[in-house]
């Protein structure tokens, strides 16, 4: 039997893997709120979704989730931490801010865990990265390399945080001039739209 993935229709906005997955969560903090991920599962499915992992790992590591709950919830525990880590590291980078040591630790021990699993393999007359390994944890390998990677890049100007209210969605802005403002246009977009709009409606009438 097929499962339809939980995250099938999910829109994607962070144009970077590392800032989608700080992205699985609307508002950040103690209590984030639009909150994607529930469980290990949601963790494994997002993964297949956002690219981390190949669909065809995914029920091999749904099973032994199942089989091993408390090494799941170990491993999900570990990926919220990381999540949060990865939104106070690069939220205040793209205000011009230093980050706090320890949320650069959290990620550097996480990827402390990642690089061993990678792996320089051959296929057809090409090299290419792959991971080795079937650990719980094997989704996120990739997102901690690929925001070490980021921070790495040089590209750190064009990160950029929705400005929409009640928004913390992180995005790469790609755009020419840099003019991005919103994690998606259709959305925080157009509701900031309809605030401007109805603002000088009302300022016409009263005036």
């Amino acid at each position: 039997m097929t499962v339809q993935n939980p995250f099938a229709d999910k829109e994607l906005a962070g144009g970077h893997l590392a800032l989608d997955f700080a992205n699985t969560a609307g508002v950040h903090g103690d209590e984030p709120q639009s909150e994607w991920l529930a469980g290990y599962p949601d963790l494994a499915w997002w993964g297949v979704r956002a690219g981390a992992i190949d669909q065809a790992e995914a029920p091999a590591l749904l099973a032994r989730a199942e089989e091993d709950a408390g090494e799941a919830a170990s491993v999900f525990a570990r990926a919220i931490t990381l999540r949060e880590a990865l939104y106070r590291v690069f939220s205040p980078v793209c205000h011009g801010e230093c980050p706090a040591e320890y949320d650069l630790a959290l990620i550097n021990g996480e990827l402390a865990r990642a690089l061993p699993h990678l792996r320089v393999v051959v296929e057809g007359s090409d090299f290419r990265w792959a991971w080795e390994g079937d650990g719980l944890d094997r989704v996120l390998w990739p997102v901690v390399r690929a925001a070490a990677e980021l921070l790495t890049s040089g590209e750190l100007a064009r990160i950029g945080e929705c400005e929409g209210d009640n928004c913390e969605w992180l995005y790469l802005d790609t755009s020419r001039n840099r003019s991005r403002r919103w994690c998606v246009m259709s959305d925080c977009g157009n509701r900031a739209k309809a605030r401007r709009h109805y603002h000088r409606t009302r300022a016409g009438a009263d005036g």
